[in-house]
C-alpha cells in the first residue's frame, strides 16, 4: 500500500509540472495539440459567471491527488499552502509573459479549486 501511494504522490507531483508547463507556456499547448493552432484554447464547459471553469477543474483535480495523497502525512498543511501559492503565483506570472495575460477569472477559478477540495477534505477529516 505504501508503495502504491508513494507512485500516486509521484504522479501529484508530475501533474503539477505539467500545469505549470501549461500555465507558463506562451501559448496554448492544448490548442495546438486539438487544433494545430498555439493561439486557439479549447473550452471543455462554459466559464461561470466570474469563474474559469477550465483553471476550476484542473486545480480540483490537482488538489484532490495532492490532498488525498499526504492526508494522513505531517506534509499535509505544507500541500495545501503550496497548492494555494502555485494557483496564486501561476497567474500572476501571466503579467511578465508577452502572449498571456492576467484574468481575475482564472485567479478565482484556481484559488476556488483548491478551496472547494480542501473544504471537502476537512468534512471528511471529521
Amino acid at each position: 500500500m505504501d508503495k502504491a501511494v508513494g507512485y500516486l504522490r509521484i504522479l501529484f507531483h508530475i501533474l503539477i509540472l505539467i500545469l505549470i508547463i501549461l500555465s507558463l507556456y506562451p501559448g496554448s499547448i492544448i490548442g495546438f495539440l486539438f487544433y494545430g493552432d498555439f493561439k486557439q484554447q479549447p473550452q471543455i464547459t462554459k466559464d461561470f459567471s466570474y469563474i474559469s471553469s477550465q483553471h476550476l477543474y484542473a486545480y480540483l483535480l490537482v488538489s484532490a491527488l495532492g490532498f488525498f495523497f499526504y492526508l494522513r502525512d505531517e506534509k499535509f498543511n505544507l500541500v495545501v499552502i503550496y497548492l494555494f501559492f502555485l494557483s496564486i503565483i501561476l497567474e500572476v506570472a501571466h503579467f511578465v509573459i508577452s502572449v498571456r495575460s492576467f484574468q481575475i477569472e482564472d485567479l478565482t477559478g484556481n484559488i476556488l479549486g483548491v478551496l472547494i477540495v480542501y473544504i471537502i477534505v476537512l468534512i471528511y477529516k471529521f
